[in-house]
């Protein structure tokens, strides 16, 4: 382990929708964690790792916090999400430039009194009055005694920079917890299946109810090579017919599209197979979940 380099976890809350997963990226240089304009999109803790000079950042995205369903797999994302924030050195809460309501709120009510909490004000760049962005800021930095104020726009990279050196002022000084060049410790086999999950929430777009989640079957690594097959696992019949699409163009295009961002990743071929499974009421059973790797 070196030493002489702070080093520490870094919880990403916020409600869903604000930008979240994009800032996970953007600092980390890769597609992490999963990204689409829907809600909802992320549902494991996903971590990802910067590592500069000075400091080693190893951040957690969570999913956002949910307050309208409860069905078994929001209350386990609801739990990763308190569990997270018992477990980090310093807090992210993101929210939108303009945007700061009861959901937000219901968020800033998790958040630990007893570790820096930073707050992060996303989007900046999508705030069509300038001059509202500072009344905006004294607003919901009244709500709590937030460590520091940091407006970014994770989309653009501004003020990025910024907020590494307010997240660096918190973190231990214990040295790398990782490899220098390790970038996340979710293997393989779980970002092959959250690119295939990005492509359906990206593709079928208002089309397809959330109850989707991806289960891979095989992972087989031959040289520089991956094996891979999927099943895409759905609620119902009709669902199963708009994941496969007319003459299942759907599906082909979800496949290519994820197989392309698996080789980017991986640094070598992807053979790809990827099928649709009926699996009525997955979302609610708890059994089932675990299998797929909610906690």
């Amino acid at each position: 382990m070196t030493t002489g380099i702070r080093s520490g976890y870094i919880a990403i809350v916020g409600r869903p929708n604000v930008g979240k997963s994009t800032l996970l990226n953007h600092l980390i240089g890769e597609k992490i964690s999963i990204v689409s304009r829907k809600a909802q999109t992320t549902r494991h803790r996903v971590t990802g790792i910067l590592t500069d000079a000075e400091s080693q950042f190893v951040f957690v995205d969570t999913p956002g916090f949910q307050t309208k369903f409860s069905n078994a797999l929001n209350r386990a994302m609801n739990r990763g999400v308190t569990q997270t924030l018992n477990d980090v050195d310093v807090v992210l809460f993101i929210v939108e430039a303009g945007r700061y309501d009861a959901k937000d709120k219901a968020v800033v009510r998790l958040l630990p009194k007893n570790r820096p909490v930073i707050l992060v004000v996303n989007k900046t760049d999508l705030l069509k009055d300038r001059a509202a962005l500072l009344p905006f800021l004294a607003q919901v930095a009244a709500d709590f005694d937030y460590a520091a104020v940091v407006p970014v726009s994770a989309a653009k990279g501004r003020q990025t920079q910024e907020l590494l050196a307010e997240v660096r002022k918190y973190l231990p000084n214990d040295g790398l917890m990782f490899p220098e060049d390790d970038l996340t410790d979710k293997s393989e086999r779980f970002l092959a299946a959250e690119y295939i999950r990005e492509k359906v929430f990206r593709l079928l777009g208002d089309e397809l109810p959330y109850a989707t989640a991806v289960e891979i079957e095989r992972f087989e690594v031959e040289g520089s090579l991956r094996r891979i097959y999927a099943a895409i696992v759905v609620d119902r019949d009709s669902h199963k017919a708009i994941v496969i699409g007319k003459g299942g163009e759907s599906l082909k295009r979800i496949a290519s599209e994820a197989r392309q961002d698996m080789e980017r990743l991986f640094d070598g071929k992807v053979y790809l197979e990827v099928w649709v499974k009926v699996k009525s009421g997955w979302n609610d059973d708890e059994r089932l979940l675990k299998s797929l790797g909610y906690e």
